[in-house]
Order: structure tokens, then sequence, then C-alpha cells
């Protein structure tokens, strides 16, 4: 039968608790002690040892899975979540009375990587993706991994840098042209593999994907790291030997720490936090996850525009994904660093009739646009048949002062990867 170690409480009687052990088809190794006190009458008879220490029980019982036999009040939802996550952390599956959370399926690689995984939808995490590939790639053989709701029904190799007349063709053709893959392909200049997913649960896992054909085809190109990238909240299907995990600054402390995001923080070894922009309270937030995993590294950072050509000088109009209240400090970026001069900034690129709209009226010498939405079927478009250029824009990761040395820590991340697969050879 199954190894089972039992989570109980002292608001169940003794005898109730040894008899439901009895009852269930699981082979009980042993079982913790949650909490509670009500009905503990001292030297209690469960029919299997009791341990005073989760940690310590997963790793002498070796259960193939963790039976909660708790109830309020000793577990609410939410501290349920939290001892989920710890369960889950260490890959066993958690099962209770009506619910079972089991840890996301990962497949074996080979070669050195890291996972790059967000808390959800345009948080920067393919902003943070092509920031590491470039970073990495000046001394290493990248292959990047994207996985995505719009990707290729076969894994697509992309190794060249896309242009706008490339993504205009491949857009008239039908497909979508605005893929992750392709935005890596031309913001990092690193060789980029198109995968696709579909679904994806409270713990990060994905109901469907071509990601283990992408990764053969990544290991057959023998590169020196391949970084997989995440797609909204769901994780990368791949046991990379390190993990990475993008969450916004304006998230709230409860949500970025509570659920199954907890699971997700135990599982990384670095927290980035984008868009820590005046006003975000990022602080609470490093404390929080400090409060879930203390010696994880965290580090604060702002987003900001990075054209991919140069824009001196040029009337720019930028088409971005950003939220309006940060536009005038992304136009003030490009005039002060770029010598721009910025007539529009329009955070319309998932909306294309309102996109629509703001190209109308718009009057500039460059169409300056983040490739993501709309850009290439709408934006692009537009500026072929006017004639205006289209230049493509990336953003940058700027750490605040007195944070950690991102580049370091990424830097760290690429070695410990190398140094575990070399290990486990």
């Amino acid at each position: 039968m199954t190894r089972a170690l039992a989570l109980i409480d002292g608001e169940h009687y003794a005898p109730v608790i040894k008899d439901c052990l009895e009852a269930l088809p699981y082979d009980f190794v042993g079982a913790y002690l949650l909490g509670g006190t009500e009905k503990l009458k001292g030297g209690d008879d469960y029919g299997v040892a009791v341990h005073d220490d989760l940690e310590a029980a997963l790793d002498e019982l070796e259960p193939d899975v963790v039976l909660d036999l708790s109830d309020e009040p000793v577990l609410t939802p939410r501290t349920r979540f939290q001892v989920a996550s710890r369960v889950l952390a260490r890959g066993i599956p958690y099962e209770g009375a009506d619910f079972r959370f089991d840890p996301p399926a990962l497949q074996r690689f080979e070669l050195p990587s890291l996972s790059i995984a967000g808390l959800g939808k345009r948080v920067g995490k393919t902003t943070v993706t092509g920031y590491t590939s470039r970073l990495l790639s000046r001394e290493r053989d990248v292959v990047i991994v994207t996985m995505g709701r719009g990707g290729p029904a076969e894994p697509r190799l992309a190794d060249e840098r896309p242009t706008v007349a490339s993504l205009l063709e491949l857009s008239r053709s039908g497909a979508h042209a605005a893929s992750d893959y392709l935005e890596l392909a031309a913001v990092s200049g690193a060789i980029t593999i198109g995968c696709r997913r579909c679904g994806g649960g409270l713990a990060g896992d994905v109901a469907y994907s071509n990601v283990a054909a992408g990764a053969a085809l990544a290991a057959a190109r023998s590169p020196d790291i391949v970084v997989f990238d995440g797609s909204g909240a769901a994780l990368p299907p791949v046991a990379t030997d390190r993990r990475m995990l993008v969450a916004p600054a304006h998230l709230d402390a409860g949500m970025l720490t509570g659920y199954l995001n907890r699971y997700r923080i135990l599982v990384s070894d670095l927290v980035l936090l984008t868009m820590a922009e005046e006003g975000s309270d990022w602080p609470a937030l490093k404390r929080a996850v400090g409060e879930v995993k203390g010696e994880i590294s965290v580090v604060a950072a702002v987003l900001r525009p990075r054209p991919l050509e140069s824009i001196d000088g040029e009337r720019v109009a930028l088409f971005t994904t950003a939220p309006e209240p940060i536009h005038e400090r992304q136009a003030a970026h490009l005039r002060e660093e770029h010598g721009a001069d910025v007539v529009l900034v329009s955070g319309n690129l998932s909306r294309r009739d309102a996109l629509r709209e703001d190209l109308e009226r718009v009057d500039a010498d460059v169409l300056l646009t983040e490739i993501k939405g709309a850009a290439i079927d709408v934006v692009a478009e537009t500026g072929d048949r006017r004639g205006t250029k289209v230049v493509f824009c990336d953003n940058d990761l700027l750490p605040l002062p007195g944070e950690p040395n991102l580049d370091r820590e990424l830097e760290a991340l690429a070695e410990e990867a190398v140094a575990a697969r070399a290990a486990a050879r």
C-alpha cells in the first residue's frame, strides 16, 4: 500500500484517529501532530509513532503521500496552504478529505539549466528572461526555451534575430508573430525555441505542453546552459538546476506568500520584484519572502524601455503593455537616456480597438513598440502602410539603489547550475 504520513491534531480524540488510520487504505508510517490540545490526555495511542518535526519526519519516513486528517481551528484554509506548500516543495503529494495537491510534474534535463517563472501575466517575466539570457550570453552559449498560450503546435527554432519585415511576413501568413519566443529571439539575440502550453494549476503545473520536445531540441544543440521561460503563473515543466521567481512589487504580501505561491518561493533560488516604483511597498514584500525562506536572495528593480535601435533626435510614439501610471517615467527615460522626443505613450498593445485609435491620432517619426499583443498586426502594419519607421523595444532591469547586484546574482545562479549538473553526472 501507499506509504503515508498522517497530519493529526489534538481536537480529535486519539481513539477516533487510530480507528481512522486503521480503516483507510494506506500504510501509515507515522504521524505529525499539528497542534490543538482540547482532546489530548497525555500518552495518547495513535497506533503509529508521533513526530514533533514535520521536515524531520519527511526525511526519516520518506512517505509517498502526506494525508491531512486535521480540521479547523488547528488549520485554517490559509495555514493549510502553508503546510501544503512545504510538503509539495519536498516533491510529495498532499491529500485531505476532499482535496489533493500534486507537485508539478517536472521532466529530467541533462544540461545545466535555469528556469524563470512568474506570478501571473504582465509581471515582466519575459523581460527578465531576455535580460538574463543577454547577460549569460556574454561568455556562454545560451539557448532559450519558451512556452506560451499562443505558441507553435510543434517546437519552432528561431536562430536569427527577427526583423520587422520577417515578423510582418509571419503575421500575414496567419501565425502569431508576437509570440514570446520571437520576442526573446529579437531582444536577446540567443537561439530561442518556441513551445506552447494550455492550463495552469494552483502549484504551476500545466494541463498540456510540448516543452518536452522543445527541451530535446535544445539539448541537441549542446549549449552551455538552457534558460526555460515560464508562462503566466505556470512553471516550465522541467526539473531545472536553478529557479528564479518574478513577482510584481504592487502585489499584496498576503498574495505573494499565500496559497501555493509559497510553494513557488520555497522551490526558487532568487526572487525578483519587478515594477518596484516609488509608492510600492516592496520592502514589505522582501520581508514577507524572507519569512518564508530566509536564505533566499530578493532583488527589487524597475523596468525602463530600451530601444533596439537608435532613436536619438526622433519624434517617437511608444507602444507598451505597461500601466498608465508609469508612462511619464518611461517617456522621461527615453528622453534622458536615448535622446528621443516622445510624443505619445500608449499602453494599449493588448487592446486593439484602443490601439488603432492611438495610432490614428499620432504623428511620429518612429513607432517604438514592445513585441507583444498587437505589436505586429496593428503597430507594424500601420508603420508599413504609412512608411513610418518601426523600432522594437525591450526593457532594461534597473535594481533600486542599495539592492543586491542583479548581474552578480544571475551569474551565480548560472555557475551553480553548471556545478550542480556536473555533480549529478
